[in-house]
């Protein structure tokens, strides 16, 4: 029974005895019958005065808090002229205010950081109170190559390719850089905040590949460009002098004189192939920019085919051209293009000992180049390197050839994978931009 309801049936119970009780009077003291008719009279006016002034409050109180049930901070009260009545509606308005004002507040502060969410740079994922992906931006879209709907209720360390293995060990407030294919290479930072009282964790990933590649080329260029020049001068008097030996072969015996000669031979050989080794990695550092032009990739990809087709007879290696129907034009640099093709298509084929095939394959819709071999697949310690400078699985190798191509394909903003496809082949794979077709 509400409170009002029971004011009501004690004031209807009260008066409902004054009334019989006055009206015994009536026979007995008609004096004092009338003097308690206007008694009754006045208790009536003061219960409903009082009735009023109680319920009014009860009202206000059951508006005000449907409406903050309702989450409507904009409705006020006006005074009444009341005391008690107007301190209730005076503590109610100012609380008002400053809910709305701190709503207001968070609404806008939740906008901004939405709107820096979505903007950043930096690839965030916010988890929900079980660990599971429940918000992703478009960075972290890109960088996890996955869309965004695909991502909320995964587990981070659900997530394909190498990002669920390099995640799983992830631990809050210890950030870990990862390196991706050879090539990307990321920080992941873990932390968290506190949602209603309760933990919840997001997950920050950062992308490091131009700024750790330009670091490491600035690193290597400067030590290339010290040793060029302390090498060449040494290298260019020594040639001199040996070349100044050679004039006195014959007044050698003539049982010495091939010896002798011949020493000179690989010694200006062996001098001048270090001269071309370090003249390699001075071209690699001063890499010039890309001078575009359309070019037929396919009459590319068949002329490296035909270079290299007498080695690869001899090893009983086939080359399978599966060329889309139509040219496949591009806008490109036709030389810096061919030479890292060249390397790929040598990787390719040194990869193969004997009796392989290499398949090379071309697409108009995306416009893309795969160029892949049977040979054995990357491990994945080596994939991690792959584009590393001066990483080399091989016993003479320079470790720039990859770099090289690298470099190639990064300033003509091609984007590329070398990786072991379903197939368990190893596959270089190519996409060029659509405009550029």
């Amino acid at each position: 029974m509400s409170l009002r309801l029971q004011f009501l049936l004690f004031v209807t119970l009260i008066h409902a005895v004054l009334i019989v009780l006055a009206w015994q009077l009536r026979t007995t003291n008609l004096l004092l019958f009338f003097g308690s008719e206007v008694l009754l009279i006045a208790s009536i006016i003061l219960a409903v005065r009082l009735y009023r002034g109680f319920v009014r409050p009860f009202e206000l109180i059951a508006a005000g808090t449907a409406a903050m049930q309702a989450k409507d901070f904009s409705m006020k009260f006006v005074p009444v002229g009341q005391r008690e009545m107007d301190q209730l509606i005076t503590v109610y308005n100012d609380m008002i205010d400053a809910l709305r004002r701190e709503r207001v507040s968070q609404h806008e502060k939740s906008f901004l950081l939405e709107r820096l969410i979505q903007a950043s740079p930096a690839g965030i994922l916010v988890l929900d109170f079980d660990g599971r992906i429940e918000s992703a931006n478009p960075a972290a879209e890109r960088m996890l190559d996955q869309p965004g709907a695909a991502l909320p209720g995964q587990l981070p360390t659900e997530l394909p390719g190498a990002w669920g293995a390099a995640l799983a060990d992830l631990a809050e407030d210890q950030p870990q850089a990862l390196r991706l294919s050879g090539l990307a290479t990321y920080r992941a930072h873990a932390a968290h905040f506190l949602d209603r009282g309760f933990t919840r964790r997001f997950i920050l990933l950062e992308e490091l590949t131009q700024e750790l590649m330009q670091q490491e080329k600035q690193a290597y260029g400067k030590l290339i460009r010290m040793m060029s020049h302390e090498i060449n001068n040494s290298i260019g008097a020594i040639n001199s002098i040996l070349h100044s030996f050679g004039h006195y072969a014959p007044q050698l015996a003539a049982d010495d004189q091939p010896d002798f000669t011949q020493a000179l031979e690989v010694s200006i050989a062996r001098n001048t192939q270090l001269a071309n080794f370090i003249a390699n990695f001075a071209h690699l550092v001063r890499l010039p920019a890309p001078a575009l032009q359309p070019t037929d990739l396919h009459a590319l990809l068949r002329g490296i085919c035909r270079l290299y087709q007498p080695q690869s007879e001899e090893r009983r290696i086939q080359w399978h051209l599966k060329l889309a129907p139509s040219p496949l034009v591009i806008s490109l640099d036709p030389q810096q293009l061919e030479q890292a093709l060249l390397n790929v298509a040598k990787n390719a084929l040194e990869a193969i000992d004997h009796d392989g095939n290499i398949w090379v394959r071309t697409t108009l819709d995306p416009p893309t180049l795969t160029i892949e071999n049977d040979g054995p697949t990357l491990t994945p310690a080596v994939s991690q390197q792959l584009f590393t400078p001066f990483f080399s699985t091989k016993r003479d190798g320079q470790g720039i050839g990859l770099t090289l191509v690298r470099d190639v394909l990064l300033a003509h903003g091609f984007q590329f994978q070398l990786a072991t496809n379903p197939a368990k082949r190893t596959a270089f794979t190519i996409a060029f931009r659509k405009e550029a077709a």
